[in-house]
């Protein structure tokens, strides 16, 4: 079974969005590509118009089964936390139109299932995103590389494809494996950031945050 799974990178200014095929032996086949813009001049509504109306016509022009977005975390620059936020509410009311199924990754999750290390930068994941698609170079900026990222991610993470996780053989020598998961499987992170967000564990956005560091270990 072949799923194609549109991966977003959220972001005000760059939205990240990628674009792949995945078979169920892993292997995975850019569709395409790109990063939506909006000028920091221009008023906000405007800047979420358009990026939603680049959003709204990706999903209608590629038709992907799975939308996968990256989890916002907190940071210290509060105006880009905002931005990424807002951005990732228009993704996700977009998809639900469609009637798509959405998942939201950590980072680090995004990172162990692409190189097999939770702490990969990002030139490692550009890295082997070129390499799993089979690119003559990385993509560029690091925004289309996260995005195509996100989208691998999701399909070997949750097993839309019928695959998992690659194994320690299946990444770039070097890097720490990653134990497989079973399709369908939460990890320790993903588990953590449900129960916080449910808000039916005390502590839990301190869970949440310890479940964090382990997996980029």
């Amino acid at each position: 079974m072949t799923v194609r799974v549109l991966g977003i990178d959220p972001g005000l200014t760059r939205c990240g969005v990628g674009i792949v095929d995945v078979a169920a032996n892993r292997s995975a086949t850019l569709v395409d590509v790109q990063v939506l813009r909006s000028s920091p001049e221009l008023p906000l509504e405007r800047r979420l118009l358009l990026i939603s109306e680049g959003l709204g016509e990706l999903l209608d022009r590629h038709q992907p089964h799975f939308v996968a977005i990256e989890r916002v975390f907190a940071q210290q620059n509060v105006s880009t936390v905002m931005g990424t936020a807002q951005i990732s509410g228009v993704a996700l009311m977009l998809a639900a139109k469609r009637g798509l199924t959405v998942t939201l990754h950590t980072p680090s999750e995004v990172k162990a299932a692409i190189t097999g290390y939770g702490s990969a930068d990002k030139k490692q994941v550009g890295t082997m995103v070129a390499r799993v698609l089979g690119l003559t170079e990385i993509p560029k900026p690091a925004d289309a590389a996260d995005a195509l990222a996100l989208a691998i991610c999701h399909a070997w993470r949750t097993g839309a494809a019928g695959g998992v996780l690659p194994t320690s053989g299946a990444v770039a020598a070097g890097n720490r494996s990653t134990p497989s998961l079973a399709p369908g499987a939460l990890t320790p992170a993903q588990k953590a950031w449900r129960d916080a967000e449910r808000g039916n564990a005390p502590g839990s956005t301190a869970a949440a945050s310890a479940a964090h560091r382990r997996l980029a270990r």
